[in-house]
Parts: structure tokens; C-alpha cells; sequence
């Protein structure tokens, strides 16, 4: 096979491939044995009709066919590994040269495939860089809001005559009208003025109503066929409730924790606090390592890759691809493609591996999210196909783990910080190894004694978003 690479330009280029008739002939010769297999010729057994009666009776033209249906994928994946670019999108394919269809067998197949490919680019050197994150301080009002929390968990509802405010729980009746006709409406439904979680403008019209007054405002609706249109909606509060917290003392102390004394909690919740604030530097630091990437690499997303992901984005929320809602979402998901362009990179520079435990951990937890079973979660997701996708949003993430072990991280008071804690350790991932290596060698060594071989579990690897083409993909 040959093949050549024109680039189109930073991120398309046109593979030019042929294939000369020798090494089509294994596919040939499988194409002649299925089609002899499916026909019935009088005077030849079905499977044994040789190569030239097909030929007159079926056509060479449809073994041809059927061979180059069987070949193409193939030869495109050897072609695109050649050329050493990353496919983001399916390939535009189109067959420019058969083998011959009458005459002297010969001839070669020729096609081209023109294809949206990775930007290329350099990472930033990262040694030497320095981030910077804020330094974990805990103060009394920490602790105190810490403490509010857990009394949150054990107060109660009661009732009041005023007016609103937030904080309060005020149960609602809802109802919908766009254009005089009544499109939603749901009751008896508890709201903590202030949570921001339902619609836009709700807070506000709650705040300073009494029980059994009601409120008109205007909003864009959050969900249900209707969803971003705009709509009259009357909140009506059937009731207004305060929450009353228990009293922040021993008593209370002995009946939410371990503890004895209220003094002993406010110690611990201290703790929890500086724990809390302490991962958070992790994750600030990441983000300072993945700002700085951003500014460091410079090159121009595909607006092929950023159109498709739009179209895929649009449907799953329901939306119309047009060019309406694309303007909305365009700027984030252009952002979110380049992340991910970036860090795919940065996976592959530092080797990075998604082992079977850490995948089976991701999908268990996801599934938890989702208030799944995982198993029904897992099986979902390998009919969805999005088992790679997930290898790759794993490989990502643990890119950047691993690279922050390369930069030095210091606090806003000058603090060097150690976070292997969060980010693990190059000496931590050479014992776990070397640990692996030994308990996968010790039964293999014992089974070796008794007559017997074991193999060792394999992981799963990462998939390119981008598969070959498949034979319909061919123009």
C-alpha cells in the first residue's frame, strides 16, 4: 500500500492511498467465497461456484465491491497511523480507481480521504514554572459557618406570619402562561428563598410575600417543551417557614458528633475547614496549571470539530441547530474543545494510563450521581459507545495531575506546598509497580510449578473520537 498526505491546512489534510491488486486479492477471494456461499448455481454446490461463473452470472463488478467494503477501513486506519495526525471527525471518502472490472484481473484500488485532524502544536516547558494559590486560612467565622451547617441538619420548620425573606422555606404553587394560554403549573412545592435553583426571578418575587399572597414576574421557562421561552409566571406561597437551629452547646455537641463538649466540635469542624480549604488548593492549582497552558499554546480549533459538537449539544438538550441557539453555546463549547485538544495532548506526552480500577471507580461513582445502579450505568454506556469517551475524560484529568508534579506550587504567603496527597507521587506510582509486578508474577511463578500458565489483567486503552470509515462512509 502507498500513501500520501496533503495538507489542506493546520487541521485538514487529504490522504491519497493505493492499493495494488495482489494485496486485494486475500479480499477478493473471501468476496468470491461469501457471494458463492448466497448464490445458487445449477450444476455447482452452494459455497464451491468458481470465480468465473460468478463473474458472469453475479457481475466482477459487485465482488469488487464487496471487497472494497471489506478493505477500506482498514486502509484508511493504516493510512491516517502513517501520516501521524489525529483524526477529530469521520473521514470524507471517496473512490477515485477500481480493480479492473472486465478484462485481465489487475488494476489497483485508489481513494482519497480528506479529514479534519489535531492542530499541531508544542507544549510549554514546565520546568521551572511557578503557581501561585491562595494560603488556607481558618478563622472563627469559618468555624461558625461549619457549626450553622451541621445545626442546619438538625433544626426545624416553623411557621410565620411575616413577610418572606431569604433563608426562609416557603411551600408554591407555580403557573405558566405565554401568550394568555397556560403552557406549565406545578403545587406544593418547598423553595429556600435565596437557592437560586429554579427560575430566574423567583427570589425576588417571593421575598415580601405573606402566606396566601401571590406575585407575577417575568422569566425564561428552565424546562419542559417550552424551555428557554420567555413566560408570565404567578408564584402564589400557601406557607412561609423559618428554620429554628438548635443551641450551639455541649447538649448539642453530644447529640450531632462524638464529641462532649461544643468546644471539642468547634475544634474538629476547624479541622474539617483546613482539610476542605486544603483540597481546594489542589484543585486551584490545577486550574492555575491549565490558565496557563491556555496562554502559553496558541493555535485555531477546528470550526468543523466546534460545529459538530454544537449540532451534537443542541440535539441532546432538544434545541433547534440553528444559528440562534449556536451563538449562545459557541463560545463555551469552542473553549471546551480546545481544553480538550490541549490536554489530549498533554496525556500523550506524559504516557498517560487509565488502568481497569480507575475506570470501574469513575463509572461506579458516575452511576451514584445519576442515582443509577452500576451496572445498568456500565451496560448503558457500552451500547452508547461511551465507554472511550470516559477512558479519555479520565486520561485528561489525570494529565493534569501528573503535570503539576513538574511545577512548583507555593501559597500567597510564599509557602511551598506538597500536594501529592491529591496529585500522588512519581516515588508512589514506582512502588505501586513494582507491588503490581510482584503480585501478578507470585501466581504466575506457582503455576508455572504445577504445569500451568496465567496471564495478567489487561486495561482498557483510549479510543481516538474519530473511528475509520465504514463502507458507507465512501462517496
Amino acid at each position: 500500500m502507498k500513501s500520501t498526505v496533503e495538507n489542506l491546512d493546520p487541521a485538514r489534510i487529504k490522504l491519497t492511498v493505493e492499493v495494488p491488486y495482489e494485496e486485494l486479492k486475500p479480499s477478493l477471494d473471501a468476496a468470491y467465497k461469501e457471494i458463492g456461499s448466497q448464490v445458487q448455481v445449477p450444476g455447482f454446490r452452494r459455497g464451491h461456484v468458481p470465480a468465473r461463473i460468478i463473474d458472469q452470472r453475479i457481475g466482477r463488478a459487485s465482488v469488487i465491491q464487496e471487497a472494497v467494503n471489506s478493505e477500506l477501513p482498514d486502509r484508511y486506519r493504516d493510512a491516517i497511523a502513517e501520516s501521524g495526525r489525529v483524526p477529530l471527525l469521520q473521514p470524507e471518502v471517496e473512490v477515485t480507481e477500481l480493480p479492473n472490472v472486465t478484462g485481465e484481473n489487475g488494476g489497483q484500488l485508489v481513494f482519497t480521504a480528506e479529514v479534519t485532524v489535531r492542530p499541531e502544536f508544542d507544549l510549554p516547558e514546565l520546568e521551572g514554572v511557578e503557581l501561585t494559590v491562595d494560603a488556607v486560612e481558618v478563622g472563627e467565622q469559618d468555624i461558625d459557618a461549619e457549626l450553622d451547617s451541621l445545626r442546619a441538619r438538625f433544626g426545624s420548620l416553623k411557621s410565620v406570619g411575616r413577610k418572606a425573606k431569604t433563608g426562609d422555606f416557603v411551600t408554591i404553587d407555580l403557573t405558566a402562561v405565554i401568550d394568555g394560554e397556560e403552557v406549565d403549573s406545578v403545587s406544593g412545592v418547598s423553595y429556600e428563598i435565596g437557592k437560586g435553583n429554579m427560575l430566574k426571578g423567583l427570589d425576588t418575587a417571593l421575598r415580601g410575600l405573606k402566606a396566601e399572597e401571590s406575585a407575577t414576574f417575568t422569566t425564561e421557562l428552565a424546562g419542559g417543551e417550552h424551555a428557554g421561552e420567555q413566560a408570565e409566571v404567578t408564584v402564589t406561597a400557601s406557607a412561609v417557614k423559618q428554620r429554628e437551629l438548635p443551641e450551639a452547646d455541649d447538649e448539642f455537641a453530644q447529640m450531632a458528633s462524638e464529641f462532649d463538649t461544643i468546644a471539642e466540635l468547634r475544634e474538629d469542624l476547624a479541622k474539617q475547614a483546613t482539610d476542605r480549604k486544603t483540597a481546594e488548593q489542589a484543585v486551584a492549582a490545577r486550574d492555575a496549571l491549565l490558565d496557563l497552558l491556555r496562554d502559553r499554546i496558541d493555535f485555531e480549533v477546528p470550526q468543523a470539530v466546534i460545529d459538530n459538537e454544537i449540532t451534537q449539544h443542541l440535539a441532546a438538550e432538544g434545541k433547534e441547530d440553528d444559528e440562534e441557539h449556536a451563538a449562545e453555546i459557541r463560545d463555551d463549547v469552542t473553549g471546551g474543545v480546545r481544553d480538550q485538544i490541549i490536554l489530549d495532548v498533554l496525556a500523550e506526552t506524559l504516557d498517560v494510563r487509565v488502568d481497569q480500577n480507575e475506570l470501574m471507580d469513575f463509572l461506579f461513582q458516575t452511576a451514584q450521581q445519576y442515582g443509577m445502579e452500576p451496572g445498568q450505568f456500565i451496560q448503558g454506556a457500552q451500547q452508547a459507545g461511551q465507554i472511550p469517551a470516559f477512558v479519555s475524560e479520565l486520561a485528561r484529568n489525570k494529565s493534569l495531575a501528573l503535570a503539576l508534579r513538574q511545577v512548583t506550587v507555593k501559597d500567597s504567603a510564599g509557602k511551598e506546598l506538597d500536594l501529592s496527597e491529591f496529585i500522588g507521587s512519581d516515588e508512589a506510582d514506582a512502588a505501586a509497580i513494582v507491588d503490581e509486578v510482584e503480585r501478578v508474577s507470585t501466581p504466575a511463578d506457582t503455576d508455572e510449578k504445577n504445569g500451568s500458565a496465567s496471564s495478567s489483567p489487561s486495561s482498557p486503552s483510549s479510543a481516538s473520537s474519530a473511528s475509520a470509515p465504514s463502507a458507507d462512509s465512501a462517496k
